[in-house]
Protein backbone atom coordinates (compact mmCIF):
# COMPACT_ATOMS: atom_id res chain seq x y z
CA UNK A 1 0.00 0.00 0.00
CA UNK A 2 1.29 3.23 -0.79
CA UNK A 3 1.70 6.52 1.79
CA UNK A 4 -1.86 8.14 -0.22
CA UNK A 5 -3.32 4.82 0.05
CA UNK A 6 -2.69 4.96 4.27
CA UNK A 7 -3.69 8.49 4.50
CA UNK A 8 -6.95 7.60 2.61
CA UNK A 9 -7.62 4.64 4.44
CA UNK A 10 -6.63 6.87 7.90
CA UNK A 11 -9.21 9.64 6.44
CA UNK A 12 -11.99 6.55 6.05
CA UNK A 13 -11.60 4.73 9.21
CA UNK A 14 -12.25 8.76 10.73
CA UNK A 15 -15.17 9.63 9.41
CA UNK A 16 -16.37 6.24 9.96
CA UNK A 17 -15.88 7.10 13.81
CA UNK A 18 -17.31 10.77 13.49
CA UNK A 19 -20.02 9.85 11.72
CA UNK A 20 -20.90 7.59 15.00
CA UNK A 21 -20.01 10.20 17.25
CA UNK A 22 -22.58 12.38 15.31
CA UNK A 23 -25.16 9.80 15.69
CA UNK A 24 -24.77 10.06 19.56
CA UNK A 25 -25.10 13.84 19.54
CA UNK A 26 -27.92 13.88 17.66
CA UNK A 27 -30.81 12.92 19.95
CA UNK A 28 -29.72 15.48 22.06
CA UNK A 29 -30.59 17.92 19.60
CA UNK A 30 -33.54 19.77 19.46
CA UNK A 31 -34.03 22.29 16.39
CA UNK A 32 -35.08 25.63 17.86
CA UNK A 33 -35.75 24.70 21.29
CA UNK A 34 -33.54 23.94 24.46
CA UNK A 35 -31.28 20.59 24.21
CA UNK A 36 -32.75 17.79 26.29
CA UNK A 37 -29.27 17.24 27.68
CA UNK A 38 -27.60 17.76 31.15
CA UNK A 39 -25.59 20.96 30.94
CA UNK A 40 -22.82 21.97 33.82
CA UNK A 41 -20.70 25.24 33.46
CA UNK A 42 -16.74 24.72 33.10
CA UNK A 43 -14.36 27.14 35.41
CA UNK A 44 -14.63 30.31 33.32
CA UNK A 45 -18.34 30.15 33.05
CA UNK A 46 -18.47 28.55 29.65
CA UNK A 47 -21.15 25.04 28.82
CA UNK A 48 -20.94 22.02 29.06
CA UNK A 49 -23.61 19.17 28.06
CA UNK A 50 -23.75 15.55 28.66
CA UNK A 51 -23.26 15.35 24.85
CA UNK A 52 -19.91 17.09 24.29
CA UNK A 53 -18.86 13.94 27.00
CA UNK A 54 -20.67 11.08 25.70
CA UNK A 55 -18.80 12.39 22.32
CA UNK A 56 -15.11 13.07 23.84
CA UNK A 57 -15.24 9.71 25.60
CA UNK A 58 -16.57 7.69 22.25
CA UNK A 59 -13.89 9.69 20.25
CA UNK A 60 -10.78 9.25 22.63
CA UNK A 61 -11.26 5.45 22.31
CA UNK A 62 -12.45 4.86 18.57
CA UNK A 63 -9.15 7.51 17.41
CA UNK A 64 -6.78 6.38 19.93
CA UNK A 65 -7.33 2.51 18.65
CA UNK A 66 -7.13 4.13 14.53
CA UNK A 67 -3.41 5.82 15.78
CA UNK A 68 -2.59 4.29 18.87
CA UNK A 69 0.75 6.23 19.11
CA UNK A 70 -1.09 9.22 18.99
CA UNK A 71 -1.34 12.21 22.19
CA UNK A 72 -4.19 13.81 22.96
CA UNK A 73 -5.72 16.96 23.17
CA UNK A 74 -9.00 17.78 23.47
CA UNK A 75 -11.84 20.55 24.74
CA UNK A 76 -13.00 18.46 27.50
CA UNK A 77 -10.27 15.80 28.57
CA UNK A 78 -7.97 17.01 30.83
CA UNK A 79 -5.19 18.20 29.12
CA UNK A 80 -1.63 15.88 29.80
CA UNK A 81 1.73 17.93 28.68
CA UNK A 82 3.20 14.29 27.54
CA UNK A 83 1.31 15.89 24.11
CA UNK A 84 4.48 18.19 24.17
CA UNK A 85 6.61 15.24 23.74
CA UNK A 86 4.66 13.09 20.62
CA UNK A 87 4.86 13.56 17.02
CA UNK A 88 1.63 12.48 16.51
CA UNK A 89 -1.67 14.47 18.22
CA UNK A 90 -5.34 13.96 18.16
CA UNK A 91 -6.62 16.76 18.58
CA UNK A 92 -10.70 17.18 19.10
CA UNK A 93 -13.81 19.28 19.99
CA UNK A 94 -16.71 17.14 20.49
CA UNK A 95 -19.08 19.62 19.67
CA UNK A 96 -17.37 23.14 18.46
CA UNK A 97 -20.36 25.56 19.07
CA UNK A 98 -21.87 23.95 22.72
CA UNK A 99 -24.13 27.61 23.03
CA UNK A 100 -25.59 27.34 18.81
CA UNK A 101 -26.19 23.09 20.58
CA UNK A 102 -27.85 24.23 23.25
CA UNK A 103 -30.15 26.46 22.08
CA UNK A 104 -31.65 24.65 18.42
CA UNK A 105 -28.86 26.43 16.59
CA UNK A 106 -28.11 24.04 13.75
CA UNK A 107 -24.26 25.58 13.19
CA UNK A 108 -22.17 23.00 15.50
CA UNK A 109 -20.09 21.08 14.29
CA UNK A 110 -17.75 18.04 15.32
CA UNK A 111 -13.93 18.83 14.88
CA UNK A 112 -10.77 16.66 14.42
CA UNK A 113 -7.39 17.04 13.33
CA UNK A 114 -4.09 14.42 13.57
CA UNK A 115 -1.06 16.51 13.65
CA UNK A 116 2.20 15.69 12.88
CA UNK A 117 5.34 17.33 13.90
CA UNK A 118 3.47 20.28 14.97
CA UNK A 119 1.24 20.22 11.44
CA UNK A 120 -2.35 19.29 10.52
CA UNK A 121 -2.20 16.05 8.08
CA UNK A 122 -5.64 15.16 8.86
CA UNK A 123 -8.51 16.90 9.37
CA UNK A 124 -12.10 16.56 9.30
CA UNK A 125 -15.43 18.74 10.52
CA UNK A 126 -18.70 17.27 10.07
CA UNK A 127 -21.90 19.09 10.88
CA UNK A 128 -24.25 16.90 11.58
CA UNK A 129 -27.74 18.65 11.27
CA UNK A 130 -27.38 19.69 7.39
CA UNK A 131 -25.48 15.94 7.40
CA UNK A 132 -22.35 17.32 5.63
CA UNK A 133 -18.96 16.15 6.41
CA UNK A 134 -15.83 18.56 5.41
CA UNK A 135 -12.30 16.68 5.13
CA UNK A 136 -8.67 16.91 3.78
CA UNK A 137 -5.59 14.88 4.04
CA UNK A 138 -2.14 16.91 3.39
CA UNK A 139 -1.34 16.87 -0.11
CA UNK A 140 -4.87 15.22 -0.99
CA UNK A 141 -7.53 18.14 -1.39
CA UNK A 142 -10.59 19.15 0.37
CA UNK A 143 -13.77 17.76 0.06
CA UNK A 144 -17.25 18.57 1.14
CA UNK A 145 -19.42 14.82 1.23
CA UNK A 146 -16.81 13.72 -1.53
CA UNK A 147 -17.24 16.07 -3.37
CA UNK A 148 -13.91 18.88 -4.09
CA UNK A 149 -14.18 21.76 -2.93
CA UNK A 150 -12.58 25.39 -3.32
CA UNK A 151 -12.40 28.71 -1.67
CA UNK A 152 -13.86 31.36 -3.70
CA UNK A 153 -12.42 32.92 -6.87
CA UNK A 154 -12.51 36.70 -5.80
CA UNK A 155 -10.43 38.65 -7.41
CA UNK A 156 -10.51 41.94 -5.00
CA UNK A 157 -13.07 42.94 -1.94
CA UNK A 158 -15.72 44.51 -2.65
CA UNK A 159 -18.74 42.96 -1.43
CA UNK A 160 -16.38 40.46 -0.12
CA UNK A 161 -19.24 37.96 2.37
CA UNK A 162 -17.31 38.16 5.79
CA UNK A 163 -18.29 36.47 8.56
CA UNK A 164 -16.92 37.05 12.29
CA UNK A 165 -17.72 39.39 15.17
CA UNK A 166 -18.59 42.71 14.18
CA UNK A 167 -15.98 44.72 15.65
CA UNK A 168 -12.88 42.77 13.35
CA UNK A 169 -15.54 43.04 10.35
CA UNK A 170 -15.88 47.36 11.23
CA UNK A 171 -11.97 47.21 11.33
CA UNK A 172 -11.60 45.69 8.05
CA UNK A 173 -14.40 47.56 6.61
CA UNK A 174 -12.64 50.92 7.62
CA UNK A 175 -8.93 49.60 6.48
CA UNK A 176 -10.21 48.82 3.05
CA UNK A 177 -12.48 52.09 2.79
CA UNK A 178 -15.44 50.40 1.77
CA UNK A 179 -18.04 51.35 4.66
CA UNK A 180 -21.27 53.34 3.12
CA UNK A 181 -20.24 52.56 -0.09
CA UNK A 182 -21.68 50.34 -2.81
CA UNK A 183 -18.66 48.00 -2.33
CA UNK A 184 -19.42 47.41 1.29
CA UNK A 185 -18.69 44.05 2.68
CA UNK A 186 -21.51 41.66 2.79
CA UNK A 187 -22.12 40.56 6.54
CA UNK A 188 -22.98 37.17 7.00
CA UNK A 189 -24.98 35.74 9.61
CA UNK A 190 -23.12 34.41 12.67
CA UNK A 191 -21.66 31.07 12.23
CA UNK A 192 -21.35 29.96 16.25
CA UNK A 193 -18.35 27.11 15.40
CA UNK A 194 -15.19 28.54 14.68
CA UNK A 195 -14.60 25.00 12.65
CA UNK A 196 -17.55 25.62 10.40
CA UNK A 197 -16.99 29.04 9.37
CA UNK A 198 -13.91 28.29 8.53
CA UNK A 199 -14.82 25.45 6.25
CA UNK A 200 -17.45 27.92 4.70
CA UNK A 201 -14.56 29.82 3.66
CA UNK A 202 -13.13 26.52 2.19
CA UNK A 203 -16.10 26.00 0.36
CA UNK A 204 -16.41 29.28 -1.34
CA UNK A 205 -19.65 30.27 0.39
CA UNK A 206 -17.81 32.60 2.52
CA UNK A 207 -15.37 34.59 1.54
CA UNK A 208 -13.44 35.61 4.42
CA UNK A 209 -13.69 33.87 8.00
CA UNK A 210 -12.98 36.50 11.03
CA UNK A 211 -11.78 34.99 14.36
CA UNK A 212 -11.12 37.02 17.59
CA UNK A 213 -8.44 36.28 20.09
CA UNK A 214 -8.99 33.16 22.69
CA UNK A 215 -9.72 30.55 19.65
CA UNK A 216 -7.69 26.90 20.67
CA UNK A 217 -6.26 24.44 18.90
CA UNK A 218 -9.41 22.04 18.58
CA UNK A 219 -11.34 24.89 16.74
CA UNK A 220 -9.11 25.08 14.17
CA UNK A 221 -6.90 22.74 13.54
CA UNK A 222 -9.18 20.06 11.58
CA UNK A 223 -10.60 23.43 9.56
CA UNK A 224 -7.10 24.79 9.24
CA UNK A 225 -6.15 21.55 7.11
CA UNK A 226 -9.04 21.67 4.54
CA UNK A 227 -9.17 25.63 4.40
CA UNK A 228 -4.92 25.02 3.22
CA UNK A 229 -6.30 22.18 0.76
CA UNK A 230 -8.74 24.21 -0.55
CA UNK A 231 -6.59 27.14 -1.89
CA UNK A 232 -6.75 29.14 1.49
CA UNK A 233 -4.97 29.84 4.87
CA UNK A 234 -5.54 30.52 8.03
CA UNK A 235 -3.38 33.68 9.43
CA UNK A 236 -2.31 35.71 12.22
CA UNK A 237 -2.54 39.60 11.86
CA UNK A 238 1.08 38.85 11.08
CA UNK A 239 0.76 36.52 8.32
CA UNK A 240 1.87 34.03 9.85
CA UNK A 241 0.18 30.66 10.31
CA UNK A 242 -1.11 29.00 13.77
CA UNK A 243 1.92 27.08 15.68
CA UNK A 244 -0.28 24.00 17.27
CA UNK A 245 0.67 21.79 20.25
CA UNK A 246 2.67 24.47 22.36
CA UNK A 247 1.80 24.37 26.32
CA UNK A 248 -0.84 26.84 25.69
CA UNK A 249 -2.72 25.70 22.75
CA UNK A 250 -4.57 29.95 22.59
CA UNK A 251 -4.60 31.90 19.28
CA UNK A 252 -4.48 35.73 18.87
CA UNK A 253 -6.79 37.38 16.38
CA UNK A 254 -6.85 35.22 13.05
CA UNK A 255 -8.77 35.89 9.38
CA UNK A 256 -9.29 32.67 7.03
CA UNK A 257 -8.94 33.62 3.52
CA UNK A 258 -8.28 32.67 -0.15
CA UNK A 259 -4.41 32.86 -0.94
CA UNK A 260 -5.42 35.66 -3.82
CA UNK A 261 -6.68 38.40 -0.81
CA UNK A 262 -3.80 37.54 1.98
CA UNK A 263 -2.01 40.72 1.19
CA UNK A 264 -4.84 43.45 1.34
CA UNK A 265 -6.54 42.18 4.04
CA UNK A 266 -3.60 42.13 6.33
CA UNK A 267 -2.73 45.23 5.50
CA UNK A 268 -6.34 46.89 6.27
CA UNK A 269 -6.57 45.05 9.42
CA UNK A 270 -3.33 46.14 10.97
Amino acid sequence: MSPTDDVRALLAQVRTTVREAARLALPFFRPGAHTSARIWNKAGGSPVTEADVEVDAFLKVRLSEIAPRAAWLSEETRDDPVRLEHDLVWIVDPIDGTRAFLSGDPDWSIAVALLAHGEPVLGLVAAPVPDLVYEAAAGQGAFRNGEAIRVSDMAGLARARVAGPKPMVDQLERGLGLGGTADALVRVKRIPSLALRVARVAEGDVDLGLISSDARDWDLAGADLILREAGGAILDLAGRPPAYNRREPIHGELVALPAAVRTDVLAALR
